[in-house]
């Protein structure tokens, strides 16, 4: 078998109505939309939204809030992570990246204070939480931001 032997099962494909072509196809004139009204017409139609005249749930549910849509996620790692990687790895944003324990997607890495540190950790992330600050030095490591 070749690529140029392969084809659709039987009846799995079916050739687009084409309408507006004539009386002879039995869909001409009005094209199978029927005659006059908004549906009849180009872009006629109501909505996704529209709920027959009843106020649409989108403009019934209050509004609250901002939202900043220039606002940058941070991508987190536990200090429980950190206490699993080898000793005497600095923990740097390229370092996270290849292992694999931060997304290639993530823009900021921000090091939260969740477990414990045992041993010294040089740490250079763009973000370090209190508790983890606190916690890193304790262990006697030391941080930089990037």
């Amino acid at each position: 078998m070749r690529i140029e032997d392969l084809s659709p099962a039987p009846g799995s494909r079916r050739k687009k109505k084409r309408v507006g072509r004539g009386p002879g196809s039995g869909c001409g004139k009005t094209s199978t939309r029927g005659q006059k009204g908004q549906k009849s017409r180009a872009g006629g139609g109501k909505g996704p939204a529209f709920e027959g005249g009843q106020m649409p749930l989108v403009r019934r549910v209050p509004k609250r809030g901002f939202t900043n849509i220039f606002r940058e996620p941070y991508a987190v790692v536990n200090l429980s992570v950190l206490a699993e990687l080898p000793e005497g790895q600095d923990v740097t944003v390229e370092m996270l990246l290849e292992r694999g324990l931060v997304r290639k997607s993530a823009k900021r890495i921000k090091v939260l204070g969740e477990g414990e540190l045992t041993r010294p950790v040089n740490v250079s992330v763009h973000a370090v939480s209190a508790s983890a600050r606190e916690k890193i030095e304790a262990a006697g490591g030391a941080i930089s931001l990037v």
